[in-house]
């Protein structure tokens, strides 16, 4: 035993002799083959990822020093994609040396001087390992649930004379296992009465202990599932307990949370609590938050709805999945902050907190489109009125890159694909998901065509729904639209975007006059939203009303887009959205478009915001 312990300290210390130069890796997609029919199958896929995404958080906190292998899209290592992309000569991890670990006692031993110890979690009490996720960012302790069976990961990690004997310092479960958190009587540690819910009263502790005593950074929100992932684990992918989404947020000390948006009726997971009472524990923490920003600055979150495991119909709820997310994004936007949708079907992501260091040039400018070149193409007159003729013009939205998992996982399979640059493509990727993913974004731009367009994904900046920071605003909170537009201005500006892709107003109002100006102030050359008239003009903004989503095939969708034209007539901007089509898609979709009808035109987003901003200058409509 000794000699096991006197070879694991000197792995620990020649890493660290060149921990100036050496990157850490560590291979996780273990815990993507467990059997989850077991105990200890399920056990190691929860509380391997877990504590490993955390350690990342705060090792890469200040330099990205650990990388990991877990994001498996069919046979594709995506994690191994993006770093052999940026390993290439001239890239920026050419050159860097690298230190393999083998065991998860190795990887947290040679790491252990970045933390401060452990936050034990109660895998009884789900919402636990929500809010060890949060302290252990906040305190720099890995996050491990409670477990004395020698085998798990707790004793390897806590206990073992053959591991790194990490100490307790945080306690959410009793010292002998028993619940700290009964929803009865006095939350623990608190002099606030219990939300009567056991799945509340850890949310109310984290209140009372760090939120309010300014020890969390509220800018940033994490809504990832809590460990109720574990009795339904093949309810969606196997990786979406996105515990790998947890790095990023840990290392920019976030609140973490796994509350249901409905307030009428209680949520599965917890079916006895008084109706509501997630709802109103959600809203306190985004008050929280919005007063510590001081009104000022929008709360980044991270994640979605989990809509396959909770909250919907999907497990006895009265609401469907769209709508629920729909509800969530209405709540938050009215305490100024947005969501970075890492939702069902790509929604794990690892390694942002590595690449949060990625070096961004200062700027990523686009070319609008001149008058001249429009003449000259023929899609203007002489005169500078649009020569339409018979012609209908077509914008194609390339989404949905509204989340940084999503645009991690999909980009080399569908950026890379050959046929790109055949068709002009509006690219509709959010511009705050450089926080996540800068790499990612970075290749984009600098491996686009001429055909290749960017503009913001829904709803600008990040996705929130923008009439809700209108006033009056259901939070009772003045108008947070100056907010939300010195917010974009910054990452429109880095981007060179001037156009937003797509506005969803879901249940919420449309954009009044007020939320009208506050659009144009950063996307001046074009809007699309839902709950506009058909074609307008916003002072010098087009304004267009979406159209539908083309979802099928390439002959089926080519047909349902000439229907669409004939029935919207005398309309002749047209816009439509397909989500993960690949550009040979689009490719046999303009084949078909021009074997049907030559006069319909696919244009590029600046020509087809141009046009529509002339014609309804010069009285076409």
């Amino acid at each position: 035993m000794k000699r096991a312990i006197i070879v694991l300290g000197l792995a620990v210390f020649n890493f660290f002799a060149h921990a100036q130069d050496a990157i850490g890796v560590f291979d996780l997609r273990y815990t993507l083959e467990t059997n989850l029919k077991t105990k200890s199958g399920l056990n190691t896929a929860w509380d391997d990822a877990h504590a490993v995404a955390a350690l990342q958080g705060i090792v890469n906190r200040g330099a990205p020093r650990l990388y990991v292998h877990f994001v498996m899209l069919d046979d594709t290592d995506v994690d191994a994609y993006w770093w052999d992309k940026y390993s290439r000569e001239g890239q920026w991890l050419h050159g860097k040396k690298t230190k393999e670990f083998k065991t998860i006692e190795e990887l947290v031993s040679a790491y252990a001087k970045f933390l401060k110890g452990v936050v034990v979690y109660d895998g009884n009490v789900a919402s636990t390992s929500a809010v060890a996720s949060a302290v252990a960012g906040i305190e720099d302790l890995l996050p491990l649930r409670y477990d004395e069976d020698p085998d798990s990961l707790y004793f390897r990690l806590v206990k073992s004379k053959n591991g790194p004997q990490l100490k307790p310092k945080v306690w959410l479960v009793n010292k002998d296992g028993s619940p700290l958190f009964t929803g009865e009587g006095k939350v623990p540690q608190t002099l606030r009465e219990s939300s009567g819910s056991v799945k509340t009263d850890p949310y109310v502790w984290f209140v009372e202990n760090y939120m309010k005593k300014g020890k969390c950074n509220t800018q940033f929100g994490a809504y990832y599932i809590d460990q109720v992932w574990k009795k339904n684990p093949s309810a969606a992918v196997r990786n979406h307990h996105t515990l790998s989404n947890h790095d990023f947020f840990i290392s920019r000390r976030a609140f973490f949370f796994d509350l249901s948006p409905w307030g009428d009726e209680p949520p599965p997971d917890d079916l006895t609590q008084k109706t509501g009472t997630d709802l109103e524990m959600l809203k306190e923490l985004l008050l929280i938050a919005y007063r510590q920003n001081g009104g000022k600055k929008m709360c980044y979150i991270g994640g979605f709805p989990p809509w396959a495991f909770k909250y919907t119909k999907h497990v006895g709820g009265s609401h469907d999945d769209v709508p629920t997310e729909w509800e969530f994004s209405r709540i938050i936007s009215a305490y100024n902050a947005f969501k970075d949708a890492d939702a069902i079907g790509y929604g794990a992501l690892a390694n942002a907190s590595f690449w949060q260091h990625f070096p961004l040039k200062k700027s990523y400018p686009q070319k609008w489109v001149s008058h001249d070149d429009l003449k000259a193409r023929g899609l203007l007159r002489a005169d500078g009125k649009v020569n339409f003729g018979d012609k209908n013009f077509v914008v194609l939205y390339v989404g949905d890159y509204d989340a940084s998992s999503w645009l991690s996982q999909r980009a080399f399979n569908i950026w890379d694909d050959p046929d790109r640059g055949k068709v002009p493509l509006m690219w509709a990727v959010s511009p705050v998901l450089q926080e996540r993913v800068p790499h990612v974004m970075h290749y984009m731009r600098s491996t686009a065509t001429p055909n290749d367009f960017f503009v913001a994904a829904d709803n600008g900046a990040g996705y929130l729904m923008p009439g809700m920071l209108q006033e009056p605003r259901e939070s009772g909170l003045p108008s947070g639209l100056n907010a939300w537009a010195a917010h974009c201005k910054k990452y429109y500006g880095k981007w060179g975007l001037t156009v937003s892709g797509f506005i969803i107003d879901g249940e919420a109002p449309g954009l009044d006059d007020d939320g009208m100006r506050c659009y144009a102030s950063f996307s001046p050359n074009g809007i699309v939203a839902q709950k506009v008239p058909p074609i307008s003009l916003f002072g010098n903004m087009p304004v267009l009303r979406s159209d539908v989503d083309l979802v099928g095939d390439p002959k089926r969708e080519a047909a349902n887009i000439m229907e669409r034209i004939k029935s919207r007539q005398p309309l002749r901007f047209h816009w439509f959205r397909s989500i993960l089509k690949t550009p040979a898609w689009y490719a046999q979709l303009q084949d078909e478009l021009n074997s049907l009808d030559e006069n319909v035109v696919i244009l590029d987003a600046p020509s087809f915001f141009e046009l529509m901003r002339i014609a309804l200058k010069d009285g076409t409509y």
